[in-house]
């Protein structure tokens, strides 16, 4: 079985991916003129305006959300991961698909505002790629597809990762405790009671819905990883003379890696994309929850989203890893041998312990248990944007079905989610990232084809862009977007949105000028 998911794994992470998403990435730097950079100001200002509803959340619970599902274990072991096998030079070319990632956030997360609509069981705001593929593109069997990868990547092939590296990093901390036979496999008595914690947690939270879900990540993750950057920076600052060669290092290996430059790109950008998942699909199911007077507003929230997990959290793991020097890169050689070893053999290269060690180093115990606790948060919150956008794609499924099929269809994910997250935490690491890499793979072929098909046919977010940046230059008191005004069809909750404003504004027509 491990042979089998290590070749489908290879087949859909080619070079043919690797370099589609780096060439997305630039294509819509280009088309937006570089909107990550001009408006960087403006994604800071929007964090903080606009209120959640009945209907949708916040644009700092979406932002929140969205951050649960982008920083969790590919910021930690997962850059462990692309140094251990791509080299300190995997770590820029992570930089590089965040940079190019950001515009591709944009633009993903404005098309899931768009096309949002009510969910007619719960009333909450319900989008994302299969949505706008039906809607946009007119093709409703490809968003049918889309709907059944994410629910098989998102509840079947992703959870385990996180689960995983929750409870190896309890273990490392607490130790294996006694070992126990369950089938084929042998676990520690220790891990088993951090599965049992990790399992009640999450059955209380998801079975409470996206409102849930919002309020427990909006606390959860500012605090972790604000947490989490500060130690980080301690050990920077307590190595300062270090700062430099470790630069250095990471600038120079990227294009002579030690790894092999074709490993250097390949880790780097396929860890980047586990990691802030731009183009993969994922956070526009975030965005299209979100409140919000513009579509374009949370386009920008997400693009902010991707600095934030690669600029920030995994740029804190490379640089606590390489300053410490607790790595090994292993060759690509058939052999394997291990090019540069600094660290015991036996240590895995797929978890997390060459970050536990540099903490550990400089915080002794602390630092290690630290970790297990903001891998356990960043992990945690992950599952639970895992089994938000599996829901979201059960809806979309079911959703004219009967309200009984809805339901049954909604809980039948939380079971499949729950059931995933303890086969993934009780089997070995290198075949749960497998397993989760040919989930990241499969949502990005499908979603970064899909919004280039349609920003070559129709191009909505690029006249988004310039919509919201002439109201923002004639300093509108309120944004409005008004779909018929481009063109734009198929968005229902636009459509509505804009009549009702019409309708007030007929009643009341000094209600403009008081805006």
């Amino acid at each position: 079985m491990e042979g089998l998911v290590n070749l489908v794994n290879g087949i859909i992470w080619s070079p043919a991916l690797i370099y589609l998403c780096l060439g997305a990435g630039l294509f819509y730097s280009i088309l937006t003129r570089f909107v990550q950079v001009r408006l960087f100001g403006e994604m800071i200002k929007l964090l903080f305006t606009g209120k959640s509803s009945q209907q949708g959340i916040s644009s700092f619970q979406a932002l929140a959300v969205s951050l649960a599902g982008r920083v969790g274990m590919g910021n930690i072991a997962g850059v462990a991961a692309a140094i251990g096998f791509g080299g300190p030079g995997a770590v820029f070319w992570m930089w590089i698909v965040a940079f190019l990632g950001a515009s591709t956030a944009y633009v993903e997360s404005t098309l899931a505002q768009i096309y949002k609509e009510k969910d007619t069981v719960t009333g909450e705001y319900r989008g994302g790629p299969a949505y706008y593929f039906e809607r946009a593109l007119g093709q409703k069997w490809y968003g049918i597809l889309f709907a059944i990868a994410s629910i098989l990547s998102c509840g079947m092939f992703l959870p385990g990762v996180q689960a995983n590296g929750v409870i190896n990093a309890f273990a490392q901390v607490m130790g294996e405790g006694t070992v126990m036979s369950i089938g084929a496999l042998e676990v520690g008595s220790m891990r088993l009671v951090a599965l049992a914690i990790i399992l009640v947690v999450l059955g209380i939270i998801i079975f409470g819905g996206i409102k849930r879900i919002a309020t427990f990540t909006e606390f959860a993750v500012p605090f972790m990883a604000l947490g989490y950057i500060v130690l980080a920076l301690i050990i920077m600052f307590t190595n300062f003379d270090m700062i430099p060669q470790v630069f250095g290092l990471i600038i120079s290996d990227a294009f002579t890696a030690q790894a092999g430059f074709g490993a250097a790109i390949g880790w780097g950008v396929k860890r980047g994309i586990y990691s802030n998942e731009a183009g993969q699909g994922t956070g526009p199911h975030a965005a299209a929850a979100a409140e919000v007077e513009h579509p374009s507003q949370q386009g920008l929230v997400q693009a902010f989203s991707v600095y934030v997990d690669t600029l920030l959290v995994c740029s804190a793991t490379a640089f606590m890893i390489l300053t410490m020097g607790t790595y090994n890169i292993q060759g690509t050689l058939p052999d394997g041998q291990f090019i540069v070893q600094n660290v015991a053999a036996t240590t895995e290269i797929n978890a997390p312990a060459f970050t536990q060690m540099a903490m550990e180093s400089v915080y002794g115990g602390f630092g290690n248990t630290f970790i297990a606790v903001a891998v356990f948060f960043f992990a945690f919150t992950t599952i639970l944007a895992y089994y938000y956008i599996a829901e979201v794609n059960v809806a979309y499924l079911t959703r004219f079905l009967s309200r009984g099929a809805n339901k049954t269809g909604l809980f039948l994910v939380k079971v499949l989610i729950m059931v995933m997250v303890a086969y993934g935490g009780l089997n070995s690491a290198g075949y749960i990232w497998a397993i989760g890499d040919i989930g990241v793979g499969l949502m990005a072929w499908l979603n970064i084809v899909g919004i280039l098909v349609i920003f070559i046919v129709a191009r909505p977010t690029l006249t988004m862009l310039k919509d919201y940046e002439a109201q923002r230059k004639a300093g509108v008191a309120r944004y409005s977007f008004d779909p018929a005004k481009f063109g734009i069809k198929n968005a229902p909750y636009w459509e509505e949105r804009h009549l009702l404003e019409q309708q007030r504004l007929a009643a009341d027509p000094l209600r403009k000028e008081r805006k």
